[in-house]
């Protein structure tokens, strides 16, 4: 038993920095993609976006006051619903998470 551990811990220490080295390289361009893309998608938003952001917000009240609701195919309207109920899922687990519970606020 100890002379199998002992084999095992000496192939472990030959391989362990190959094994490193593998995971390191397959890892790296990987963790550049998430990094680009981590920069874009998670910062916030900056003072020039706000006028950009109300401005498309004013343009989908006057697409649905103009009735292009009706118009929306049911790919799109499904999509759109399907982003509804995941923000309002969001919204859901934030308030369990906030108030520490699924019952209720402590006062």
């Amino acid at each position: 038993m100890a002379q199998s551990a002992q084999r095992l811990a000496k192939a472990v220490a030959t391989r362990a920095p190959q094994l490193v080295s593998a995971a390191v390289s397959f890892s790296r361009p990987r963790l550049a993609t998430f990094w680009h893309y981590a920069r874009v998608e998670l910062a916030p938003p900056r003072p020039a976006d706000i006028p950009q952001a109300v401005d498309s917000i004013k343009g989908l009240a006057r697409s649905f006051q103009a009735g292009r609701l009706a118009q929306l195919t049911v790919k799109e309207a499904l999509r759109n619903g399907l982003v509804a109920t995941e923000v309002l899922m969001w919204f859901f687990v934030g308030e369990i998470l906030g108030k520490r519970g699924l019952v209720g606020y402590d006062v």
